[in-house]
């Protein structure tokens, strides 16, 4: 007998990675974390079929966060994405204009535009 539990949905063969139980008392189907051992009552899912499981009409499903497994992005996790990028894009202060053209800090630079730098040829 193999090592690893596996999906207990017929002619699935993969892993199981979830747990679904019933509380009928409550119409409640919870899907929570592979549990430690198998119970006669338990059905172990993989992750296919944990994702796309429902219940039957009028019951609820309550679907239990694993602690170890990496959280998905939020809505607030881009935007905070997005607004970094936007800051990292806004140009920065422009230097005061000269008739010999912009400050630089190097010599042999010319111009600037964004991250892109212009720079005087060597023979000059």
């Amino acid at each position: 007998m193999s090592p690893v539990r596996r999906c207990s949905r017929t002619a699935c063969g993969r892993p199981a990675v979830a747990t679904l139980t019933y509380v009928y008392a409550d119409s409640t189907a919870v899907l929570g974390p592979l549990a430690t051992y198998a119970e006669p009552h338990c059905y172990d899912l993989c992750a296919e079929h944990s994702e796309r499981l429902t219940a039957p009409r009028g019951w609820e499903v309550v679907r239990l966060l694993d602690a170890s497994a990496p959280a998905r992005p939020s809505g607030d996790d881009l935007e905070a994405l997005a607004n970094a990028v936007r800051e990292a894009a806004r140009p920065q202060g422009r230097p005061a204009e000269s008739g010999r053209g912009p400050r630089t800090a190097d010599p042999m630079e010319v111009a600037r535009r964004g991250h892109l730098r212009v720079l005087r040829s060597p023979d000059n």
